[in-house]
């Protein structure tokens, strides 16, 4: 009667993922939701402020909408993508023009980067803890951290997203074959381990094959990513080169075929606008970049050092007050480099770990529960390699981008403002912060979920590296302290990054009131009939974008000659007009020169006056 009866083993009926293991995953969502939120409330009360600059991008996208043109580089100059213009470009249409309005793609970007950093954690081999630790960091938004996240200035806001999902992409593509494109001493050492799985090779083939087209477009995506960061921004230069040096090295063979064929499509289609305009005017937007950089202006090391290694990490990362830095807030600086060393040699030496027989026991061939999903890899070595190479790859960016900000004037001369050149340092978080994880798993002072899938993250490529345990007193004391240690860098993290959140909090009330009488600026001048007008290069742009070029308007300087237009077309149309007025914030320089201009006779100007501003009508 039992003859057709197969007993099922009893971890057939075990549940793979017990729910209580869900609760970081639920938390991390409240969070993520709690930082976006944080935003949209910043947003919508007119925080962080806008400049002249984010207005250009607006007059780009305006001009996008309208059909009216589709520009390739940010207007004046010949680098820096207009891709936050074309993603605005449809609600411009829809809503009219507005900060608002231009600043939701940017806030979309965000939520995605808190998607994407969730899911490159878990990939990487971190437990969804870690993962929430990592989200939690992230949702934090000081001062600089929401300007660069925001505000649609150009190049900034799509660099940690698209960053994410390129270094997502390398793991997937590194470690989805893993398990049947080993190298060949590696087969052969695992070829015992897996001759009893042998008679599901060719089901494994065949899914192999089925699962080619998706591989395809995973090469094709990372290639269309890689061109659009290079033309939208090569600041994210360094990690494109250091994960495609990850690719070239574990998947060189395959390159050379279809995969290869598909990535070099995706970065053409990807840079195509960049490549398109470079080849029709001869230009070189690598040079423009590095003439717009300062390098031609003088610095001392010393003011780059200091402006690039102490004021840049806890600018960029978000652990300073609005504006300024205040000096218990350095903190961060020296640790960051720390931290950057020692997250680096943990790569490496995890990396250069030698391969075992044993670390090659299971291969994607059979049809039960010791198979991993497709896109996982089957060796638990290979993973942690994978692992470690992509890991390596985020801290060399990173390193790198940190390196060439302190070797420009920038970071002497600007190092406040300047930071948001370091705002892709987001992207190397997870790697960066591995081991504070890591010292604290091995002191026990991390969570420590009860399912095994939870404590090795075996549905992720990049398993959890083997911790030795201490095997004398003096080691376990020097564990303890290593991980109290580790416990009170991650704390001062979240505590420091929470006041400079608070600090922008505070500031919000200031902005919102300079926006209120912005809107009273641009009510008057439509009252008076003003459409054509003088003003400063931080007032132009912006009055003309929300005013949908209603009002067009050239740049002076202080002296009251002609400064720098980033659309010649509006200074013809404001020269051909003998009407048209002048703006100046009061208090300001150029309004002490205007108002030596007033009068009652022909010639002379005649003042009106709103709440922070002066408008100075010509006389007939």
């Amino acid at each position: 009667m039992t003859a057709g009866v197969r007993q099922e083993p009893r971890e057939a009926t075990r549940p793979r993922t017990p729910r209580r293991t869900r609760l970081p995953a639920l938390l991390a969502l409240l969070i993520g939701l709690a930082g976006v939120g944080y935003r949209l409330a910043l947003l919508l009360a007119d925080a962080p402020p806008t400049n002249s600059d984010e207005a250009t991008m607006g007059l780009a996208a305006l001009h996008i909408a309208r059909g009216e043109g589709f520009p390739v580089w940010f207007y004046g100059q010949a680098y820096m993508g207009t891709l936050e213009a074309y993603l605005a470009a449809p609600l411009v249409a829809l809503a009219g023009p507005s900060v608002l309005v231009l600043r939701l793609p940017t806030l979309a970007l965000y939520a995605l980067f808190l998607a994407l950093s969730w899911r490159l954690t878990r990939r990487l081999g971190g437990d969804r803890w870690f993962a929430l630790l990592v989200v939690a960091v992230l949702a934090l938004g000081s001062d600089r951290v929401v300007k660069n996240q925001l505000i649609a200035g150009g190049g900034y806001p799509e660099l940690n997203p698209a960053g994410a999902a390129l270094a997502l992409l390398t793991v997937s593509l590194c470690a989805g074959v893993a398990g049947a494109r080993l190298p060949r001493r590696a087969a052969a050492a695992g070829a015992e381990a897996a001759g009893s799985e042998a008679a599901g090779s060719e089901a494994a083939g065949s899914e192999a094959a089925g699962s080619e087209a998706a591989r395809l477009v995973r090469w094709a995506g990372w290639g269309l990513v890689s061109g659009l960061l290079l033309w939208a921004d090569p600041l994210i230069l360094p990690f494109v080169l250091a994960l495609g040096a990850v690719l070239a090295a574990s998947r060189r063979r395959e390159l050379i075929g279809r995969a290869g064929a598909a990535l070099a499509a995706g970065l053409l289609l990807g840079a195509a606008p960049m490549l398109l305009d470079s080849l029709r005017h001869g230009r070189n937007p690598l040079a423009a970049v590095l003439t717009a950089s300062g390098a031609d202006a003088a610095a001392t090391w010393g003011e780059r050092l200091y402006g690039g290694l102490v004021l840049g990490p806890p600018l960029a990362l978000g652990f300073c007050s609005p504006g300024h830095c205040a000096g218990w807030q350095l903190w961060w600086a020296p640790t960051f480099v720390m931290l950057l060393a020692l997250a680096t040699t943990a790569a490496w030496r995890a990396l250069r770990r030698p391969l075992r027989p044993a670390d090659l026991g299971h291969f994607p061939f059979a049809a039960n529960d010791n198979s991993p999903r497709s896109g996982d890899d089957p060796a638990g070595a290979m993973g942690r390699r994978v692992s470690a190479a992509v890991r390596l790859a985020l801290l060399a960016g990173a390193g790198a981008v940190l390196a060439a900000y302190t070797a420009s004037s920038a970071a002497g001369r600007t190092p406040i403002e300047s930071a948001r050149y370091l705002s892709v340092l987001a992207v190397a978080m997870p790697a960066l912060l591995w081991p504070l994880r890591a010292a604290a798993r091995r002191a026990g002072l991390w969570p420590s979920p009860r399912h095994r899938d939870e404590a090795t993250g075996s549905d992720r490529p990049g398993h959890h590296v083997d911790e030795p345990e201490p095997f004398n007193t003096g080691d376990r004391m020097r564990t303890r302290a290593a991980g109290v240690v580790a416990v009170a860098v991650l704390a001062g993290m979240l505590g420091t990054g929470a006041v400079a959140t608070a600090g922008t909090i505070g500031g919000v009330p200031a902005t919102h009131a300079e926006a209120d009488r912005h809107r009273v600026l641009v009510d008057t001048l439509g009252a008076l009939g003003v459409r054509h007008m003088r003003a400063g290069y931080w007032t132009c742009n912006r009055l003309t974008f929300v005013t949908g070029e209603d009002v067009r308007c050239a740049v002076v300087d202080d002296d009251l000659r002609p400064g720098f237009d980033r659309l010649p077309e509006y200074r013809r149309a404001v020269d051909a007009d003998p009407d048209a007025a002048w703006v100046a914030p009061t208090g300001s320089p150029l309004a002490a020169r205007l108002d030596g201009r007033l009068g009652p006779g022909p010639g002379t100007l005649r003042m009106v006056e709103v709440p922070g501003w002066r408008i100075y009508l010509p006389r007939r």
